[in-house]
C-alpha cells in the first residue's frame, strides 16, 4: 500500500508475480511494519498486529523556542482511510490480483459492508465497465454506511501531500448502527440474533442481504430466549428471537439507519 500503480505495473511487468494490495481502510502514519509509536506508549505492537493508533490522537506541534505550531490543527499524524472503489480498473491493469480491505478489530458490519461493496464493483466491472462506471455514486455511497474517516486515495498516485491527512478533528462518521446478525429459526419461525445495540418493536431497520439488496422492515415482535415478550432490547450480546414481517436468511445483518454523527 505503499508503492504507487506505476511501481505496481513495474514490479509486475519485471516478476510476473500476482500482486497482493492494500484497497480500502485505515493507513498508517508510518511504513507498514516499521511503526514502533504504539508499543512505545502503549504497550501494544502495531508490527503484531494490536496497534492501539496513537497517531490519531491530539499533539502539539511546537518549534525550536516551544512555542506551539498550529492550535487549529491539533492531530498533525492522522491520516484519512483509504478508499480506491474507482480505482479498481487501473489496478487490475497494473497487476493486481487480489484486493486486502482492512478487517482487524473491525465490527462484522463494517466488514460486511466494505466487503459487499466492493465484490460488487468488481463483479460488475468483469461484466460490463460502463456499469461499473456508471455504478461508482451508488458504490460510494454504500461504503459511507460504514464508520469512516475522510477518504483518501493514498501513495496510488504518487507521494501523499497535506490533502491526505485530517489535521483539524480526529472523528469516525457513523450514519448506521449494527444491530445483530440472523441465525437459526425457533420452532415459532422467529429468528434468533445476538443483539449488538438496543433497538426496540415498532422500530423501522435494515436487513443487508450478501446480494447487495437493502431491505427496510419493521420490528413486529422480540422475545428473549425463555419466550417472554419485550418491547425494547437494551443489552448488548442478548439472544433474541424476532419478527420482522417478512422472510430472513441465515448471515443476513440488520442496521437501523442513524443522523449522521461524529465519534
Amino acid at each position: 500500500r505503499e508503492v504507487s500503480l506505476q511501481e505496481i505495473s513495474s514490479i509486475y511487468q519485471e516478476t510476473g508475480m500476482e500482486i497482493e494490495s492494500f484497497v480500502h481502510g485505515a493507513l498508517c502514519y508510518c511504513y507498514s511494519g516499521q511503526c514502533l509509536l504504539s508499543s512505545l506508549l502503549g504497550g501494544r505492537s502495531g508490527n503484531r498486529g494490536r496497534c492501539a493508533q496513537p497517531c490519531r490522537l491530539s499533539y502539539q506541534v511546537t518549534n525550536a523556542k516551544g512555542n506551539i505550531y498550529n492550535r487549529k490543527q491539533p492531530y498533525p499524524i492522522s491520516p484519512k482511510d483509504l478508499c480506491t472503489l474507482d480505482l479498481l480498473p487501473l489496478m487490475a491493469e497494473a497487476g493486481v490480483f487480489s484486493y486486502k480491505i482492512e478487517g482487524r478489530m473491525k465490527t462484522a458490519l463494517y466488514v460486511a459492508v466494505v466487503a459487499r461493496t466492493y465484490r460488487q464493483a468488481i463483479d460488475d466491472y468483469m461484466k460490463d465497465p460502463a456499469l461499473y462506471a456508471s455504478k461508482i455514486p451508488y458504490y460510494q455511497e454504500e461504503i459511507s454506511k460504514c464508520t469512516y474517516r475522510q477518504f483518501t486515495t493514498g501513495f496510488f498516485y504518487g507521494k501523499p501531500d497535506e490533502n491526505t491527512q485530517i489535521y483539524d478533528n480526529n472523528t469516525y462518521i457513523k450514519e448506521y448502527t449494527y444491530l445483530g446478525i440472523v441465525g437459526e429459526t425457533n420452532e415459532e419461525g422467529k429468528y434468533c440474533i445476538s443483539q449488538r445495540n438496543k433497538f426496540s418493536v415498532g422500530e423501522q431497520i435494515e436487513v443487508m442481504k450478501p446480494n447487495g439488496d437493502n431491505i427496510e422492515a419493521t420490528v413486529k415482535s422480540i422475545q428473549d430466549e425463555e419466550g417472554n415478550q419485550m418491547e425494547s432490547a437494551p443489552h448488548p450480546k442478548q439472544i433474541l428471537y424476532i419478527d420482522l414481517g417478512i422472510k430472513l436468511d441465515r448471515y443476513d445483518i440488520l442496521r437501523r439507519k442513524e443522523p449522521v454523527t461524529e465519534l
